[in-house]
C-alpha cells in the first residue's frame, strides 16, 4: 500500500471493514483458523483487495489491533502533575476492562513477556511516548527509563492476558501503574 492509498477514503473504508470483519470473526475463533477468502467475503472486499491492503492475516490483526496500542499509551499518560501510584489515571483502568471482548485475539499478538506481533508495536510506540515526554520535562535519563517502562508494560499486559499474573482488571491497572510510577522515580545515580 502507497502513502496515497493511505488517504485514499476508498482505501480507508477497505481497511475499516476488514478490520471490523477480523475482530468480529477473531473473537468466535483463532487468528489460524481464520481464512482470508472468508474474511474478504465477509467484509464484502474480494481476496485481491485484501492483499492490496495488507501481506498476510497477521498484518491485518496487527492493524486491526494498534487501537489497543494507541489505548495503552494514551491511558498511561492520562495525568498531569505529580503522579499518585495509589490512583492510577481512569483511562488506565478503563482500558484494562475493555480488553475483554478480544482478548483471545490479543493473547495471540502478545506473547508472553511483552514479545510477538502486537508486543513489538505496542513496546515501540510506548518507548517513544515516553522519551519524549520525558525528554519534554528535563527529566533524567530519557532512553533508559523509556526502554523499562515500555518493557515492563508490554510483559505485564501479555502475562495478564496470558493467565500468568492473577489479578482483576482493576487490580492489574492499579499495581501497574504503581511499578510505572516507582520506575519514573528511582534515582538512577
Amino acid at each position: 500500500m502507497t502513502a496515497a492509498d493511505q488517504g485514499d477514503p476508498r482505501s480507508v473504508r477497505t481497511r475499516a471493514k476488514l478490520r471490523r470483519a477480523l475482530l468480529e470473526e477473531g473473537a468466535r475463533r483463532p487468528l489460524a483458523e481464520l481464512g482470508v477468502a472468508a474474511l474478504a467475503r465477509r467484509a464484502g472486499v474480494g481476496r485481491a483487495t485484501f492483499y492490496l491492503h495488507y501481506a498476510d492475516m497477521e498484518a491485518l490483526a496487527v492493524d486491526a489491533c494498534a487501537d489497543v496500542v494507541r489505548d495503552a499509551v494514551d491511558a498511561l499518560h492520562a495525568w498531569r502533575g505529580a503522579p499518585d501510584p495509589a490512583s492510577p489515571p481512569p483511562a488506565l483502568l478503563a482500558f484494562f476492562e475493555g480488553l475483554t471482548p478480544h482478548a483471545a485475539l490479543y493473547r495471540e499478538l502478545l506473547r508472553p513477556g511483552g514479545g510477538g506481533p502486537l508486543g513489538r508495536v505496542l513496546h515501540q510506540d510506548l518507548r517513544a511516548r515516553s522519551h519524549e515526554e520525558r525528554s519534554l520535562a528535563g527529566a533524567p535519563e530519557p532512553e533508559l527509563i523509556a526502554s523499562a517502562v515500555a518493557a515492563t508494560f508490554a510483559g505485564v499486559l501479555a502475562d495478564w492476558l496470558h493467565g500468568l499474573i492473577a489479578a482483576s482488571a482493576d487490580q492489574i491497572a492499579h499495581q501497574v501503574w504503581r511499578l510505572l510510577v516507582t520506575l519514573h522515580r528511582t534515582p538512577l545515580k
